[in-house]
């Protein structure tokens, strides 16, 4: 056996002895689930493509992925969660290779949660699950961050079943960890403080909240991917900054800390139930003392509204607006900074939002666009089987002037991406129909399927890419089952 093999045996040998030990002086819960699924996709990012264009896409890939969850419960005050994980394995890739396949189990989670005694005053420390505030119909995800982080936060109850607080400290990046690389010592953290006080009253919830970010010069956003599509080649430096902090002379920032801060409020109506509805507001921006080409800042809303007096439906309206890029490079951005987003209405076939399934919808970016969505939700006429029937439809709100010009200077597909980065003269459409089958009461059979068409400039991406995307609209099947325990 390899020893990274013999490695990870010792490691998941001495999890369960943990656990058996533990028994004796705390309770042990494990929870987690596995996912394994096919995708036939016929044209990812409108293309077939990755997102410069380099790499074409295979048209049928097997995923796989598995999420352990185990509580060390002292007692209701007190506990420690560990998580590990396989996570979005190919079939016969890494770990799911024939011969001598690669360890890839790591920890995605390790947090102690305890409460001062004596008072309603709980604490989460360590690498735990966190989202700034947002309301709860659009994919239970948020625009600006949802993601496992590093961070000490406090949950306070300051009026019972009324008014409470959460607040915290996290450290999203250390590039040179706790040693820089010569005795001259550099600002590599981005580091976030995070506070929100939920307000909820009878048929009605507001939860106003705000996010300050310190980002240090010296810290390596351009190597540091985020999101979980993969379709695209994110980084925090496409993310979090400007087009022009790149393509413009002087390059870099000026400052070595810049500030960003996000703030914005989440509601929800349920007075008028079986009608309901939930809101979202957010401004962000950051680098504003910088050189103005390194700049950015920008809004977004979303509205939603859902009938849940059908047993057997319930049909959603969704609706946002965010603002886009205008034509110059040389004033900085207008678009909303992001860190790790997801987001969208309805699980759309257009967002990489709260899919149960990995690298199956189009990865279009919410910023920069205005839309709409409607949905069957919830659809079931025979027990154990549901539906979901999904249209959206996203116009660009960036200008297509400013699009090309950073397009001209870094290239098509480096910063900006077709089909993820909407201009005003462009826009894209798309329909899901999800079908999900218990066959047991944790084992689900699901069958999703997807179509997107879109209308693009070509000269904005040029003909190739433009070509290319008109040659036939996107389609996907997804097939696969989930197991919870």
């Amino acid at each position: 056996m390899k020893m990274k093999g013999f490695m990870a045996l010792a490691f998941m040998a001495g999890l369960v002895l943990l656990g058996g030990a533990a028994k004796a002086g705390s309770e042990v819960k494990m929870t987690g689930d596995v996912r394994v699924h096919g995708n036939w996709f016929s044209k990812t990012n409108y293309t077939g493509w990755n997102g410069d264009g380099a790499q074409t896409g295979d048209p049928f890939t097997v995923w796989e992925r598995f999420r352990l969850r185990t509580d060390f419960i002292a007692n209701e005050d007190l506990k420690f969660r560990l998580g590990i994980r396989v996570n979005n394995g190919v079939w016969g890739d890494g770990t799911f290779k024939v011969d001598n396949p690669a360890v890839a189990i790591d920890v995605y989670q390790a947090y102690l949660q305890f409460k001062l005694p004596g008072t309603e005053a709980e604490f989460t420390v360590g690498r735990q699950p966190f989202t700034v505030a947002h309301s709860s119909f659009f994919g239970g995800s948020s625009i600006v961050l949802d993601s496992e982080a590093a961070a000490a936060m406090v949950s306070l109850l300051l009026i019972k079943d009324t008014l409470s607080f959460t607040g915290g400290f996290m450290r999203l990046l250390d590039t040179n960890k706790d040693f820089d690389k010569t005795t001259r010592q550099v600002p590599d953290e981005f580091d976030g403080y995070y506070l929100s006080l939920p307000v909820t009253v009878e048929g009605f919830s507001a939860t106003p909240w705000a996010l300050l970010a310190v980002t240090g010069r010296d810290a390596d956003y351009a190597g540091t991917s985020v999101g979980g599509g993969g379709l695209y080649s994110n980084t925090l430096a496409q993310t979090l900054f400007s087009a022009g902090q790149y393509a413009l002379e002087p390059f870099g920032v000026r400052n070595a800390q810049n500030m960003f801060l996000w703030a914005g409020g989440a509601f929800e109506v349920t007075t008028l139930d079986p009608f309901k509805f939930y809101a979202d507001l957010i401004y962000g921006g950051g680098n504003l003392s910088d050189r103005a080409h390194n700049k950015r800042q920008g809004w977004f809303l979303d509205f939603a509204a859902e009938y849940t007096g059908f047993d057997a439906l319930t049909p959603q309206l969704a609706f946002w607006w965010s603002t886009g890029e205008d034509g110059s490079l040389r004033n900085g951005s207008e678009r909303m900074p992001q860190i790790v987003s997801a987001w969208g209405p309805s699980t759309s076939f257009l967002f990489d939002t709260d899919q149960a399934f990995v690298n199956n919808t189009m990865g279009v970016n919410a910023v920069g666009t205005w839309g709409f969505s409607a949905s069957l939700n919830s659809v079931s006429f025979l027990p154990d089987l549901k539906h979901r029937l999904t249209f959206a439809y996203a116009h660009g709100t960036n200008s297509a002037k400013g699009l090309r010009a950073a397009n001209a200077l870094l290239g098509a597909g480096t910063y900006y991406q077709m089909g993820h980065d909407l201009a005003d003269s462009e826009y894209v459409a798309g329909i899901n129909l999800d079908n999900t089958y218990n066959i047991h009461e944790n084992l689900a059979l699901m069958a999703n399927l997807g179509w997107s068409h879109g209308e693009f400039d070509s000269s904005v991406w040029g003909r190739r890419f433009v070509d290319q995307a008109k040659r036939g609209d996107a389609f996907l099947i997804a097939v696969g089952l989930q197991y919870k325990f």
